[in-house]
This record gives C-alpha cells, structure tokens and sequence, in this order.
C-alpha cells in the first residue's frame, strides 16, 4: 500500500510539473465526512452512503487525472477511505492478499475521437446508467437513492459514441459483468444510450443494459435493464431532474422505480432540494413483491469548493424491514438525520 501512495504522489508531481509547459493534465479531486443519526438509534435505512450510526465517519478521498493529446485522451480516478473498502466494488482483483484494500478504481479509460462526431471509448467506466453517482461531489442529496443501489456501479467494456446533431447523440457498447475488472465469461452484455435535447433546457437519456453473468441466470447482474434520465432548467434558480428504470432478472423478478429531484438555488451559496422516490420488487416463485417510499429534504451551503449538505430523510416500507428503538421490533417508518461536509477541487 505504501509502494503505491509513493508511486501515485510521484506520478502526479512529475506530470503537474509537465502539465505547467504542456496545460494538458488535468487533476481533480473531492473528500468527505459525515455524521447521521437514525430516530430508532441504529443502522436502519440501508443504502449508500451515510451509513454509520452517530459517528462522525469518513467517505472518500477521490483524485482523478485526465490528460488530452490531439484526438487521444485519457481519463483515471482513485479513490481511497472506507467508501472504497467496503462500499465500492469490487474490492482489489478478488485475491484473499488485496481483500482489505483501501482503494478503488473509479474510472480508467482511454478515449480517440476520430472525427467531430464519432469516438470511440474503452475501459473501466462509471456507469452510464441512472442519476445519481458514487461521487458525494456530483450529487445534490448526500444518501443516494434505492434506484442507486440497485443499478450498476460502473461497466468495464469498450464503447462508440456518435453525435448526429447538436440535439440527438447516440452510445452502443459491449461490456463486461457489473461492476467488475474483468469478465469470467467474456464479454456478456450489450449497452446503449440515446440522448435527446428536443429544446433548450431538456435533456433525456434513454439507457439499455441486457446479458447474463458468470454466476447464470440466478446472478444478480443477469437481466434486461431499460433506464430513463431526464433533466429540465425551468431558470437559473430551478431545476427538476427524473430517473425512472425497470430491471427484468432472466430468474425471474426484478425491480422498478422512480425519483423525482426538484431543486431550488435561493443564491450561488445555497439551495434546496428534495428528492421523492418510489422503488418496488417484482414478485418472484419465492418472494412477494415489496415496495418503499422514502422523502429526502437537502440543503447545500457552499463556499469556494467545500459544501455542507444538511439532510433529513424519512423511508416507508411496506414489508416492515426496519426496527424500532428496542432493536427487535419491526416497524415500516425510518428516520434519520445527516449533515455532511464535502470538498471538491
């Protein structure tokens, strides 16, 4: 571990140094802490992040390079801090020695533009599925979304991207299992993305993600997935964001659900937003169909490149999956409170 600090510091001082006669690396980066307390004293609400019950815990450190060369680019980000640990996958490259690593690799990959409107992409990528991101720095609410959770992370594969006008672009690519460096059963899935901005203002995503895992038809990341992405600036000051997505396992069951983000910027230095979601299992041989609700209330307070993000979230599931304060009895209501700190650069 220490090998690789010192050979990421020098690889980033020799490249800043060049990057000061050739301005073509561009390094960035982002970190975060928080604190969450849930009203029944307990980890209850179990998605990313905030997970950790009244602690004041860490994220991530995140640092991302990126470098152009004529039409060649380059694109790489690490993260380090329990988020990587245990929250990112996968964890190392699965061998029993890097099992307790501390850092992931976010992105890595290569791009070639050969022409204004045709590139190509190949690599390890965050997903080009959903809304919300694993970077605390790109999302407005601090704890993400069940719609988060449930999709890929990121899609390790290679991609062609083709802008057929200033309104209408296109993605189609093939890639690996979810979330994973490489691919036991070869390359499995077949993805694709459509935007469309029909007026000014509006931007959508259609997304399409089908193929079957190494583990079979049983592996979670065995299915069909169809994702929407859509993005609306009323003004300056509002905005409304949808996601909604409908996940078929080739087992049989899945999900669906939805998100709605409207957000209000009273100033530069703060806004207000809120995000409303329903999210449902689809009923399997086994298993009943389950759905939640949850409401999420954020703040964002900024200042130069540090944001607190002030949060309060309430959750309803119909299934009773969350516990009271006595820490036996099941209830449907969950609550917590979070205030978070990040910086970005």
């Amino acid at each position: 571990m220490t090998r690789l600090i010192l050979t990421i510091v020098g690889f980033l001082t020799v490249n800043f140094a060049f990057s000061q006669e050739n301005d073509a690396l561009q390094i960035s980066g982002y970190a975060d802490a928080y604190w969450k307390y849930d009203f029944s004293k307990q980890e209850n609400i179990k998605t990313y992040f905030a997970n950790d019950q009244n602690s004041i815990s860490l994220g991530m450190l995140g640092i991302g390079l990126k470098k152009a060369l004529g039409k060649a680019s380059f694109v790489g980000e690490l993260a380090f801090g329990p988020r990587g640990q245990y929250l990112s996958i996968p964890n190392g490259d699965g061998q029993e020695a890097n099992s307790s690593n501390s850092f992931h690799i976010q992105n890595l990959y290569a791009s070639y533009s050969f022409t204004d409107k045709f590139s190509m992409t190949a690599g390890y990528m965050g997903t080009f599925v959903g809304y919300e991101v694993i970077s605390p720095a790109s999302n407005f609410h601090y704890s993400t979304s069940y719609l988060f959770g449930a999709g890929p992370f990121q899609n390790a594969g290679i991609k062609a991207n083709y802008i057929f006008s200033e309104k209408v672009s296109a993605m189609v690519g093939l890639f690996n299992d979810w979330n994973v460096y490489r691919d036991l059963n070869g390359v499995s899935h077949i993805g694709a993305q459509v935007s469309i901005n029909p007026v000014e203002g509006l931007t959508t995503y259609l997304n399409f993600l089908t193929g079957s895992s190494a583990g079979g038809e049983e592996n979670y990341s065995s299915g069909t997935l169809f994702d929407l992405v859509a993005t609306y600036s009323f003004s300056e000051h509002f905005d409304l964001a949808l996601n909604a997505a409908d996940y078929e396992f080739k087992a049989g069951g899945g999900y669906q659900g939805v998100a709605l983000y409207p957000k209000y910027n009273l100033s530069e230095h703060i806004g207000l937003g809120i995000r409303g979601e329903y999210f449902r299992t689809k009923d399997t041989e086994t298993t009943s169909a389950n759905s939640v609700a949850s409401f999420t209330l954020s703040a964002q307070l900024k200042h130069k490149g540090l944001t607190v993000i002030p949060e309060l979230r309430l959750d309803h599931d119909d299934s009773e999956a969350f516990l009271k304060t006595d820490g036996v009895s099941p209830t449907k209501q969950a609550a917590q409170a979070s205030i978070a700190l990040v910086y970005a650069f």
